[in-house]
């Protein structure tokens, strides 16, 4: 537990989010053909109970999951003056990522045979695949935990159409609920913030969601650690859709700003900018093997130039 503190227990609940997103919840084609126009949603007995909505986007979330697809993408994450490009693969029993470029640079020799030699061992060693496995695994049930907290943690405010980039949405804002007990470390983060989130409306998938800590969060009475007020994150969705016509919501930008301190006052912070892009679909099948050995394949011409992304 005391690892877990130091070690920036809060990190967890927030990169949380990005995982539940990732579970890219399949979209409803009779979900979609009951839809109403746009039109019809504008008038003010249409709208959706709030409450009631993040409910059934909750609701999709947990008992969708098995329809989803796995994709291909590339990830470019900026943390501090770093910058990294991952390729990375889904697959049942979790991701696997390659490292491609640093601050825009192609790898040297010696740090694109370590990460050939991670990918070996993942590819060889049953250890190393159950290890990946069970941290998967414990991600899952950490979904669910966050997940279960969104109807009842948090007060919606009515509901308001919002024309967004990926088409209309119902925009929310939130704020925490007081009469919520909070009982671990995920619950005491989440519930001390508020913040907006929008959700398509076609589909009911959360396209952003933006939330601010109100109120500095102690450990331990604030010995363990402390994380400050203000601190703030954004996540934002796109669709992507593969050759079947299937389509899912991916994460396509995440930001992390959060500051605070952990044992003997030392200052711990979370700068994070992190954009996803050029999905692609994979077979649902693919083991954790198969997808090491084709993380390690060479990208084509015109796929490999979209590494470099510009923002």
């Amino acid at each position: 537990m005391k690892r877990r503190l130091v070690g920036f227990c809060w990190v967890w609940a927030i990169l949380a989010l990005v995982l539940v997103m990732e579970r890219a919840w399949a979209e409803s084609g009779e979900a979609a053909k009951n839809a109403k126009p746009a039109a019809a949603l504008a008038q003010p007995s249409a709208l959706p109970d709030s409450a009631q909505l993040v409910r059934e986007v909750v609701y999709n979330e947990l008992h969708d999951h098995s329809t989803h697809g796995y994709w291909r993408y590339w990830v470019e994450r900026h943390a501090g003056q770093k910058t990294q490009v991952q390729e990375q693969i889904e697959t049942a029993e979790g991701p696997v990522n390659r490292l491609e470029l640093t601050d825009g640079h192609p790898l040297t020799t010696e740090v694109s045979d370590d990460e050939d030699r991670r990918l070996e061992r993942l590819m060889s060693s049953p250890g190393e695949q159950a290890q990946h496995r069970r941290e998967y695994a414990e991600d899952e049930r950490r979904i669910g935990r966050i997940l279960a907290l969104l109807p009842e943690a948090f007060l919606y405010e009515p509901a308001q159409l919002q024309n967004m980039p990926d088409g209309p949405c119902y925009h929310l804002r939130f704020h925490p609920n007081p009469g919520y007990p909070t009982r671990s470390i995920e619950s005491r983060i989440f519930h001390a913030m508020a913040g907006d989130l929008w959700v398509s409306v076609q589909s009911k998938h959360l396209v952003r969601l933006d939330g601010k800590l109100q109120e500095n969060v102690d450990f331990g009475f604030g010995i363990l650690g402390r994380l400050y007020k203000d601190g703030w994150f954004r996540l934002e969705r796109t669709h992507a859709t593969n050759a079947a016509g299937q389509t899912d919501w991916k994460t396509q930008r995440l930001e992390v700003h959060m500051q605070g301190r952990a044992i003997l006052f030392k200052t711990i912070g979370r700068e994070t900018s992190e954009v996803r892009g050029g999905f692609t679909a994979v077979p649902a099948g693919l083991s954790l093997e198969q997808a090491a050995q084709l993380v390690r394949q060479p990208l084509g011409g015109a796929r490999a130039a979209t590494l470099v992304f510009s923002r």
